[in-house]
C-alpha cells in the first residue's frame, strides 16, 4: 500500500518535540526580558537618586568632614578679589562664599554671599585649564572635585554662570555706580 503525500497543511512529524522546546524557549525570553527590565529600572533609580541634588553647598563641604577626599559638586559665589592665575603652570586659584540654597534671585544671592563676612569660604584649585572669562566677582561658581586635608578644593571641572546674566536681579546701586552693566 503506497502512502499518501503529506499535504501542505498537515504538521511535520516532529511537531511534537518543537512544541516541548516551545516553553523552554519562552522561559528564556521571559528571563532575560525581566533581567532587562530590572536593569533598566535599577538605572533610572540610581540616576535619580544621585541627581536628586545637583550639587552640595560649601557649608556641606566646610562642616562635614566626611567630604574629605571624595569626589563631591558644589556651587559657590567666586570672591573677584582672591583670583589668582599662573599662565605659565596653568594653575588658577580663588575662593568662594556660601551661597544659600533658597533665594529669590540668584543675582541678589551671589551678591550677598561675597560680601557676608561671616559666610563660610573655600578656596578653590584649578589645574591645567586656562582662566575663564566668566572668572570674575559674583560669579557662580559650579565645581566638580575633591576636598583636601588642609581645606583647598582641587576642582577636576570648573563651570561658571555669570553674574551679568542676572542684572534684573542685581542690587541697584551695584548698576548705578557701573559696576555691573545690564545686557542689552
Amino acid at each position: 500500500m503506497a502512502q499518501a503525500a503529506p499535504s501542505a497543511w498537515e504538521k511535520p512529524a516532529d511537531s511534537a518535540s518543537q512544541s516541548l522546546r516551545k516553553p523552554n524557549e519562552r522561559l528564556k525570553f521571559l528571563i532575560g526580558g525581566g533581567l532587562i527590565l530590572v536593569a533598566i529600572l535599577f538605572l533610572v533609580a540610581s540616576g535619580t537618586l544621585s541627581g536628586a541634588r545637583f550639587f552640595i553647598t560649601v557649608d556641606d563641604v566646610v562642616n562635614n568632614p566626611a567630604y574629605v577626599g571624595e569626589t563631591v559638586r558644589l556651587t559657590g559665589a567666586v570672591i573677584g578679589d582672591t583670583i589668582e592665575y599662573d599662565s605659565e603652570n596653568l594653575i588658577i586659584e580663588f575662593t568662594i562664599a556660601h551661597v544659600p540654597n533658597e533665594f529669590d534671585d540668584l543675582g541678589t544671592a551671589l551678591h550677598q554671599a561675597v560680601n557676608n563676612p561671616t559666610a563660610n569660604r573655600l578656596n578653590v584649585r584649578v589645574e591645567n585649564q586656562v582662566k575663564p572669562d566668566l572668572l570674575r566677582h559674583e560669579a557662580q561658581a559650579i565645581l566638580t572635585g575633591t576636598l583636601d586635608e588642609n581645606g583647598v578644593f582641587h576642582a577636576t571641572e570648573l563651570n561658571l554662570k555669570c553674574p551679568t546674566r542676572f542684572v534684573e536681579g542685581m542690587p541697584q546701586n551695584l548698576l548705578d555706580e557701573g559696576i555691573v552693566e545690564p545686557d542689552v
